[in-house]
């Protein structure tokens, strides 16, 4: 249920109002939107009477049921507002969200060792990426398949970012890791395969790091949704949705098969950000772009790329990686397309890794 509050309420009312509600039993959250203050009430609400809430303050504008099963990941639950994901990184904040330039993280699948991931961090920084992604964690479908350094890829991580000022996201497979991961990674990522492993989701949540939830391999819009509703309801609402393929029948040509219709599905129903994975979508280099450029073009807020100085000889998803220049001609595609879709962006001067760029924040809506 949702309290909608008139502007310019005294604090002191709406801690009365909460106080109020608080008695009957019922958790408040106070959200602040850009126009509207709002009271998210969570718990059982069968039995409160919209009326009778009405009367508690002639500040209520409005009371609403939120009828989702997922209540704080609902655009409900925000009353129409998306949300903002703010990041801190050692280069400055970096915001998901709709009215915001389009994020653009990259990075190899594992990290390998530390000229690797230095030299590819510098590579995709100067391309424009401000998060550099990269495995220490790796789930794998087979138990001999490399399954990635662990701790002291972690570490290699750090020197990444010390070096060149990105964020950093890295994945967490199980409880007993997450404070390691947690005292490295910016945005803690869930995987595809743990999407659903709920006391996961309740740990990464108490920690208030910002969390990126992969889509399950087969799971629906609602499960996903109900997954980030584990989290936001631990205490955590800094959660970025990521969409990265999901099983079909046909995967002889494409690794996964991209839900595009995703984006404007979510949009209607959650106020939280949304990414695109279009390299774990495809399985393949080649078709990376094109997915990449259709997810910005269908209202994507964030893009994860894999790349890596020589696909080739990848420890994993070498397939599906990008080489950095093949990264950079990538972002020199995106620069003009974000900004004409309305989305503020950087462009670049001259092409090149060594060249400068020109920052260039412009808001195209």
């Amino acid at each position: 249920m949702i309290i909608v509050i008139k502007s310019q309420i005294p604090l002191s009312e709406i801690e009365r109002i909460c106080e109020e509600l608080r008695n009957q039993n019922i958790t408040t959250e106070k959200l602040e939107g850009k126009h509207k203050v709002l009271i998210g009430l969570v718990g059982d609400t069968t039995n409160l009477n919209p009326e009778q809430i009405q009367q508690l303050s002639p500040f209520i504008e409005q009371v609403l049921r939120v009828t989702k099963p997922f209540k704080r990941v609902s655009l409900e639950f925000r009353h129409g507002e998306p949300s903002e994901v703010v990041v801190q990184t050692p280069s400055g904040a970096v915001t998901f969200g709709q009215n915001h330039p389009v994020v653009v993280v990259a990075g190899p699948c594992s990290v390998e060792n530390e000229e690797m991931i230095v030299e590819t961090a510098l590579q995709v920084k100067a391309a424009g990426a401000k998060f550099l992604r990269g495995g220490a964690y790796k789930p794998r479908t087979s138990p001999y398949a490399f399954q990635g350094h662990g701790e002291s890829a972690l570490e290699l991580l750090a020197k990444a970012r010390e070096v060149t000022g990105l964020g950093i996201i890295t994945e967490v497979m199980d409880t007993a890791d997450l404070d390691k991961v947690a005292s490295v990674a910016d945005i803690v990522q869930i995987g595809a395969r743990n999407m659903q492993n709920f006391p996961l989701l309740r740990k990464v949540g108490a920690t208030g790091k910002p969390v990126l939830l992969k889509r399950g391999l087969s799971a629906t819009i609602e499960e996903w949704l109900m997954a980030a509703e584990y989290i936001l309801a631990a205490g955590n609402p800094n959660v970025i949705l990521c969409e990265r393929g999901i099983r079909s029948f046909d995967q002889k040509y494409t690794r996964n098969v991209l839900d595009i219709s995703a984006i404007p599905v979510l949009r209607s129903l959650t106020h939280l950000p949304i990414m695109i994975d279009p390299s774990h979508a495809t399985g393949k280099s080649e078709f990376v772009p094109t997915i990449a450029m259709a997810s910005i073009a269908a209202g994507a807020d964030s893009l994860m790329i894999e790349v890596h100085p020589n696909p080739a000889k990848a420890l994993s998803d070498g397939p599906q990686s990008l080489t950095p220049q093949e990264f950079e001609q990538l972002m020199l595609e995106i620069a003009p397309l974000a900004k004409f879709f309305g989305r503020w962006t950087r462009l670049p001067i001259a092409t090149g890794m060594a060249t400068h760029w020109l920052y260039e924040f412009v808001d195209y809506s």
